[in-house]
């Protein structure tokens, strides 16, 4: 068993347990590795994650997105309801310090002020959020690999 998925099982209980096991699964089957807080392919990040036994804010479990969403992956397709879920989760800067005070940036048509260097942040998600993650990190992972 992968360190994430012990990670896992040690720090978290309940629906998210099982969500985030889904999720490691996943990575592993995409060639996406966890090290340090970061997910990657082809040693290039995909997107950050926050595990922590019983941190309950922001989340026990964080998932933040890094990627360029200003156009459609075609082969990556994005249905109106996950652009809806994404863009529920834009990451509106918060004064972090590391970007402060955030980009504008379009988002699947959408144009946003102050988003944070992380473009989304997924706390606590749910299956049907996951699944809208999981083609965020395909989009990335094909926009890695046609360089």
């Amino acid at each position: 068993m992968s360190n994430l998925k012990n990670l896992i099982k040690d720090s978290l209980n309940g629906d998210i347990l099982a969500n985030a096991l889904d999720f490691a699964s996943f990575l592993e089957k995409n060639d996406m590795l966890f090290k340090d807080n970061a997910v990657s392919f082809q040693n290039e990040v995909v997107c950050y994650m926050h595990i922590d036994i019983g941190e309950e804010e922001p989340s026990p479990w964080t998932i933040w997105t890094e990627g360029d969403y200003i156009r459609e992956i075609k082969v990556v397709p994005m249905d109106e309801q996950t652009k809806e879920i994404a863009w529920a989760h834009i990451n509106i800067c918060a004064s972090c310090g590391d970007c402060s005070p955030g980009q504008q940036k379009v988002i699947f048509g959408k144009e946003y002020n102050n988003v944070c260097n992380a473009d989304m942040a997924f706390y606590r998600p749910d299956a049907e959020t996951l699944e809208c993650v999981k083609k965020l990190l395909l989009m990335r992972k094909n926009n890695i690999a046609v360089g």
